[in-house]
């Protein structure tokens, strides 16, 4: 049988020029992308330089609220007329705007500015009023030179330390808003520059990279088409080869090894009839007759399994009829055969190559499938035939040799009658072996 010509592998020729036609597009979008995000760049620093103002406003209230601390701490030990305690209603007034001030400064707090700094300011702040609490809590209690003795020791160092802080925050906030402004404007002309520099030879690159892509694509695929057709070629040769060797094997295996022991089998019956009845030499005669048959039929049995010459006299619907029994005793499984109908197949390059597919698919159920069990359906329609093996073992991605030469071949043989075959996975689990071909070539 002529083999069908495999159909040429689809060259992305045009798949690659839509690609080349999307990326130009991208690249020009992206361009414009850029340029649109750079605008919103110089809007998000305009918020950031804003956001750093309302910052350092903040930071000079809370700066301020330090002074005055300072200031009534001063009067409060100068002026010694007055109790401490008189002062109580200022420190509360100050303390709550300066609580406010530092909430509002923790929104708005730079984005360079460390977790601990940030920290920092808020608990030694906490720190401050608890001292200030001890100190009033005192005064309150009659010890007041203890009250004045803290502030002078401990109050106004922390508010020394405290405003320090502050003023270093100051400072850091103005630097870091000139600093920041200096490197965008510098990231913003480099930005812009390096952008179109890179879209530019993005598309050079493109356009001289596509090129190349296609022409080498193009060339490729005409010689990879080439090999394919050669490899099928060699294929197909090596299988008739294979067949033919098995039909000489065969042949030669019947013809004389089976003639040879025809004729040891006559030669020992008629040697049996001249020795009298009762002799110990008729049993021994008669056992090695036994043997003889049995040694034929073993080789009458390889001859049919190398090459069934059934196939060539009787065609494939009487040969799988023949075969599938006998084959589910000779593997040990159980096979439950369907032909409701002739398989429609004459030629018989096409018959050997179903009947090896499915030699060797119930091969493959009980050497790796583990199943005890095979079901072989046959359906014909259509000017197609179906055949499935299926079993409910471990599958094929269970077995060593899911990948092996049997099913490669299989796989060959199917190509070169023009059809497919399938390694599939039933719902009870298993495999589903499905071989579907033309019944005319």
């Amino acid at each position: 049988m002529d083999s069908p010509l495999r159909p040429e592998p689809r060259s992305p020729t045009a798949f690659l020029l839509a690609g080349l036609i999307v990326t130009l597009v991208a690249v020009v979008a992206d361009g414009w992308y850029i340029t649109r995000q750079m605008e919103g760049l110089r809007a998000l620093q305009t918020d950031l330089a804003d956001r750093d103002r309302r910052d350092s406003l903040q930071l000079l209230r809370i700066q301020n609220a330090l002074n005055t601390v300072a200031l009534a701490m001063r009067d409060m030990l100068d002026d010694q007329q007055y109790p401490l305690t008189a002062w109580t209603a200022q420190f509360d007034r100050v303390r709550r705007d300066l609580d406010d001030a530092l909430a509002r400064e923790a929104e708005l707090a730079v984005a360079s500015r460390t977790p601990e700094q940030r920290e920092y300011l808020s608990t030694s702040v906490a720190q401050f009023w608890d001292a200030v609490d001890r100190m009033f809590t005192d005064a309150r209690e009659g010890r007041e030179d203890e009250a004045r003795a803290a502030i002078r020791v401990s109050l106004q160092a922390r508010q020394a330390a405290l405003s320090t802080t502050v003023a270093r925050l100051l400072v850091a906030n103005n630097e870091s808003q000139d600093q920041t402004a200096r490197q965008m404007q510098e990231i913003y002309t480099n930005v812009q520059r390096q952008a179109f520099v890179f879209v530019g030879a993005t598309l050079a690159v493109i356009l001289l990279t596509s090129v190349y892509v296609i022409r080498s694509n193009r060339r490729l695929f005409g010689d990879l088409a080439v090999l394919s057709e050669r490899r099928h070629e060699l294929a197909r040769k090596l299988i008739e080869t294979r067949e033919a060797t098995l039909r000489e094997v065969s042949r030669e295996l019947h013809d004389e090894f089976g003639q040879v022991l025809t004729a040891m089998g006559a030669m020992l019956s008629r040697a049996g009839k001249h020795v009298p009845d009762g002799s110990p030499l008729r049993a021994e005669l008669r056992e090695v007759t036994e043997v003889a048959q049995t040694a034929l039929d073993r080789v009458r049995g390889l001859s049919q399994s190398l090459h069934p010459s059934i196939l060539e006299d009787a065609g494939l619907d009487d040969t799988l009829d023949w075969f599938v029994p006998n084959a589910g005793r000779q593997l040990g499984i159980r096979v439950t055969y369907e032909r409701p109908e002739p398989t429609g197949i004459a030629d018989p390059a096409a018959a050997i190559h179903v009947y090896r597919v499915l030699q060797e698919a119930l091969t493959n159920v009980a050497k790796h499938s583990g199943a005890a069990e095979a079901w072989v359906r046959l359906r014909a329609s259509d000017g197609r035939l179906r055949l499935d093996v299926e079993d409910h073992g471990c599958g094929l991605e269970g077995t060593t040799d899911s990948r092996g030469l049997g099913i490669v071949t299989m796989r060959e043989r199917a190509e070169l009658m023009g059809g497919t075959i399938a390694f599939l996975r039933p719902p009870d689990g298993g495999t589903l072996v499905r071989l579907e071909v033309p019944t005319h070539p």
